[in-house]
């Protein structure tokens, strides 16, 4: 492990990266970003919707996703929403991201954030080994327990990321969507409507199959 407050070459930015499906963007997600920003000393905080998470399938529509990830973290200061996976054709790797990162902001220090669960598996990532040479990892602990990378990864290179994590699941989620239950309190008031309304319309179509 290593700080998580080190340098940023000169005019740059400490830029963080948090990526995910976000089907559909939570409470959790909102609040662990608010306070990664905190943690790893960044100065802003890329939010990056997947089109097409390689390792799992998704229910909305990439578009939908996007627009539902900007109107979540609208109001969280530091954030910024990026397209680029969305306009990205083809599997959604993150080392591409952070290549296309890194010519874009070449003074920026990159610092990638993700979840235990990610870190422990980061091994079966395309060009995994790529990614500390792209960026910092910064790694969220869970259930109080210091993260661990999978032996098939070390040695490896981290930070940790302490942040409260919000039990919250997405698939529980989209498992109360599919009943027709409502989410209130577990996706942002701002987007609860639309969300529910595109799972019902969902459920609509699957019962007119």
């Amino acid at each position: 492990m290593s700080d998580p407050s080190a340098e940023v070459p000169a005019g740059g930015r400490r830029t963080g990266i948090l990526g995910g499906s976000f089907d559909p963007p939570h409470v959790g997600h909102v609040s662990v970003a608010g306070e990664l920003i905190e943690a790893l000393h960044l100065d802003r905080l890329l939010v990056i919707p997947a089109r097409d998470p390689p390792h799992r399938e998704v229910t909305l529509p990439a578009e939908v996703r996007l627009d539902l990830t900007r109107r979540a973290f609208a109001d969280v200061p530091g954030i910024e929403v990026s397209p680029m996976e969305i306009e990205r054709a083809g599997p959604s790797y993150t080392v591409d991201t952070l290549e296309a990162l890194a010519r874009r902001f070449p003074t920026d220090r990159l610092v990638l954030a993700m979840g235990a669960d990610q870190f422990a598996s980061i091994h079966r990532w395309e060009r995994w080994r790529r990614l500390p040479e792209l960026a910092r990892i910064a790694v969220m602990p869970r259930d109080g327990r210091d993260p661990a990378p999978s032996p098939e990864s070390l040695p490896i290179e981290y930070v940790v990321a302490s942040v409260t994590r919000v039990d919250i699941s997405a698939s529980r989620i989209r498992q109360r969507l599919e009943e027709g239950h409502s989410v209130h309190l577990l996706v942002p008031e701002t987007i609860r409507h639309d969300v529910e309304r595109a799972w019902a319309v969902r459920r609509a179509r699957h019962v007119t199959q």
